[in-house]
């Protein structure tokens, strides 16, 4: 007989493990189901976030930037050192242990609010039926008053670039390198494909980044991504924009191994051969076998399962959240809507605002946003105008030798309300929340320049760019 329950979890990564948490503090029996293994074989509560997403990117991101730091940036504070090198497996070794950190505490925190953990491959059936077939081949059932889907989403493959694990790899094999590859390819320039190009480049290695679109980063501010590229290639990271990937072919054994990428571009067929080569052109909703034929809940072309403002699915007591639903594949957002899901189940009104969830990428400089871009208000007509400021002209960012990018505040030009907050540099990863925060307290651009920031900071920028809006900066030209 099937083990009953208030709520059922399908998927314990970031919205996933939020709803169950929330649900069990809110009083209902919960159960959560994850297929998910660590690299000890072992189960790993906390999805691609945890295990071979944000959290290991940052881990290396952090240790790349130190190396890089000691050989691009340290001189200049009068620190001088000899042989610097990178020991690859100690920094590996970090990150796995970081990793098992977290995926321990989201285990701990499980305990501690008396969820009752599946793990193995979760199928949903008619009625709220949960078939969990376990990793040791046995299979028991579940059934919830309301079932919560949360199974994420899963790397995109290419027909013509296939993953083996070691010459051509996703996120997860871009994670694990034994050794700084003297050469790697990225198809994809976006978030992911952006991340992992610098750790390997800071490292050493000769990246090429492969970018489809004629643009760079298309859904950032323009000024931003024009800012960030010239900053990128500086750094030698080579992007090169329109380039559409047709054929890759690999030759070698071990050590020797390599790829040979063939690509099309304005100047017409090229080839490219490198060591490695990560394919990060996006992900897809990891829905394939999740619903059995008689459940009613709907998928899309994308693969993604049909949900309303509510994330509910039209099916009674069925909801999705985070990335197997419509919206962008982000943690944050997956974590809000897994904690709006868990509160309206429990008869209290839950909501997520889509136009304040901010955008980070965690290159160096760092980029970020909230709202709308200048080209989205003048495709859909809305009045507006903008204040921008320079980490140049910020103390802070100076004296961190860290001057690069700028500020820019997008406001409605009747009403004053910021539209938008648009920034490139460094820490800005953390200063978009101002936006955020005036956005969900409709507030203006004079809210924000009437605000006392503290100085020396780097949120002077924001301060400055707001008082920008109305042409009143004080440490730039109006």
């Amino acid at each position: 007989m099937a083990e009953q329950f208030d709520v059922v979890v399908i998927g314990a990564g970031p919205a996933g493990y939020h709803a169950a948490i929330r649900a069990a503090q809110l009083g209902l029996k919960t159960a959560c189901i994850d297929a998910a293994l660590g690299k000890d074989g072992k189960p790993a509560l906390g999805g691609t976030c945890l295990r071979v997403g944000c959290i290991p990117s940052k881990a290396l991101l952090d240790s790349s930037r130190q190396y890089w730091n000691m050989g691009h940036l340290f001189g200049d504070h009068g620190i001088s050192f000899k042989d610097a090198r990178m020991d690859v497996g100690t920094m590996i070794g970090r990150k796995d242990k970081i990793v098992k950190q977290f995926t321990g505490g989201i285990e701990m925190l499980f305990k501690a609010n008396k969820i009752k953990p599946f793990f193995g491959f979760g199928t949903l059936h008619k009625g709220n039926l949960v078939k969990v077939k376990q990793h040791d081949g046995s299979e028991v059932e579940l059934t919830g008053t309301n079932v919560i889907i949360a199974a994420g989403s899963d790397s995109i493959e290419l027909p013509f670039a296939k993953f083996d694990g070691d010459t051509i790899v996703d996120n997860v094999g871009a994670l694990d390198f034994t050794e700084v590859p003297k050469r790697l390819a990225v198809i994809g320039a976006g978030v992911i494909g952006l991340e992992l190009g610098s750790v390997w480049s800071r490292l050493g290695s000769e990246v090429v980044i492969l970018e489809a679109m004629p643009e760079f980063l298309a859904a950032a501010d323009a000024e931003v991504a024009k800012t960030a590229a010239r900053e990128f290639k500086k750094q030698g990271l080579d992007i090169r924009l329109g380039a559409k990937v047709s054929k890759t072919d690999i030759s070698g054994k071990g050590k020797k191994k390599e790829v040979v990428v063939s690509y099309t571009d304005g100047k017409g067929e090229q080839s490219l051969t490198v060591d490695k080569l990560l394919v990060a052109v996006g992900r897809r909703a990891a829905t394939k076998g999740l619903l059995a034929d008689d459940v009613g809940v709907k998928i899309n072309d994308r693969g993604q399962i049909e949900v309303d403002e509510h994330c509910h699915t039209g099916v009674d007591g069925v909801w999705a959240v985070g990335d197997c639903v419509r919206g962008p594949m982000l943690a944050h957002k997956g974590f809000e809507e897994g904690i709006a899901v868990a509160e309206l189940i429990a008869g209290l009104p839950g909501h997520v605002n889509f136009d304040t969830i901010p955008w980070v990428i965690y290159t160096e400089p760092e980029i970020a946003w909230v709202g709308k871009t200048e080209q989205q208000l003048k495709d859909e007509g809305v009045p507006y105008k903008a204040g921008s400021f320079p980490f140049a002209a910020v103390g802070r960012a100076v004296a961190m030798a860290e001057p690069a990018g700028f500020v820019k505040v997008l406001a409605h030009a009747e009403t004053d309300l910021v539209l938008g907050l648009h920034l490139v540099g460094v820490n800005v990863s953390e200063l978009v929340h101002e936006g955020v925060l005036t956005m969900e307290f409709k507030g203006s651009a004079d809210d924000l320049a009437r605000i006392c920031h503290a100085h020396p900071t780097l949120s002077e920028a924001i301060h400055d760019a707001a008082m920008a809006v109305s042409k009143r900066a004080i440490h730039k030209a109006n």
